[in-house]
């Protein structure tokens, strides 16, 4: 009796604290050199917290969530593009009161025609009635300018590291562990990140340089030289310390310059993340590909 009590305790505190679930879509374009037809490479990287999604408990000190999760492109007329639902199964826990649950993230690498689309993501709490559902919606334009141009820049959780393998996760020789939602929490010293340069002039050294800032002013400042490869783009990777920067959002920009003393801006892009140190740094668990 004192068991069953003491369980029905655990599942109204979890009741309570767990709200709607949530879904992190976290998009990145690249260029797609390896069709005739013009497109991109579209990464979406999925990530959904495991905080708020209920658990059931499977055997004696056993609890387990579900989630399912749908994605979809849309065309501009409202046609499907792409559809995919994927089953995510986190991992059995014996105490649900646990304050840190990994999150569970997939990468899907989708090739697609340049135009106007909608990406729509939907998490469904299998072991919830109510309230168990949401949907995140984000607009997607592919195209390709004609001069140079920088593709969409990638915040990484560690140091894009040299990589031969052939995967989801590799990217331009590196492989890529994505911070979630752009999110530095405790004990991240740095922001690491990942991009491509597209149609840069061959034959000249550039300079790239790296300014990090938050919306009360606070900056930090780098430059870099780089050798543009000739006939496919030219990988960006680097990081940048936090250093005394405020918790909250964070602005990465990267430009290039180049021309006479490498002062005319050839290309730029931005990433926005964010940074919180009181929060521990979880670490996503990949859950498909």
């Amino acid at each position: 009796m004192r068991y069953f009590l003491t369980l029905l305790v655990a599942f109204a505190t979890l009741a309570a604290h767990a709200g709607p679930p949530q879904i992190l879509l976290d998009v990145a374009r690249f260029r797609n050199l390896n069709r005739v037809e013009k497109g991109a490479e579209v990464e979406i990287y999925v990530t959904v917290p495991t905080q708020s999604l209920q658990y059931r408990q499977r055997a004696p000190k056993a609890f387990q969530s579900s989630a399912v999760v749908t994605l979809d492109i849309l065309k501009a007329d409202g046609t499907s593009a792409y559809h995919e639902v994927i089953t995510l199964k986190p991992p059995v826990l014996n105490d649900t009161t646990i304050a840190i649950k990994n999150p569970q993230s997939f990468l899907k690498r989708i090739l697609l025609p340049d135009g106007k689309y909608t990406l729509r993501g939907t998490v469904k709490d299998q072991y919830r009635s109510a309230g168990g559902e949401t949907t995140v919606e984000k607009p997607l334009v592919l195209e390709g300018p004609a001069g140079p141009f920088i593709s969409d820049v990638v915040l990484l959780s560690r140091p894009a590291a040299k990589s031969g393998g052939d995967d989801n996760f590799a990217r331009g020789g590196y492989r890529l562990t994505r911070a979630a939602g752009g999110v530095y929490g405790r004990g991240a010293d740095n922001v690491f990140f990942y991009t491509e340069l597209h149609n840069a002039p061959v034959g000249q050294p550039l300079r790239v340089h790296y300014h990090l800032t938050t919306p009360d002013g606070s900056a930090a400042d780098a430059d870099a030289d780089l050798t543009p490869q000739s006939g496919r783009p030219t990988t960006i990777v680097g990081q940048m310390p936090l250093g005394p920067l405020p918790d909250g959002p964070f602005t990465l920009f990267i430009e290039v310059y180049g021309g006479p003393g490498n002062k005319k801006l050839l290309a730029g892009h931005r990433a926005i993340g964010q940074r919180a140190s009181a929060e521990f740094g979880q670490v996503s668990a990949p859950a498909a590909k």
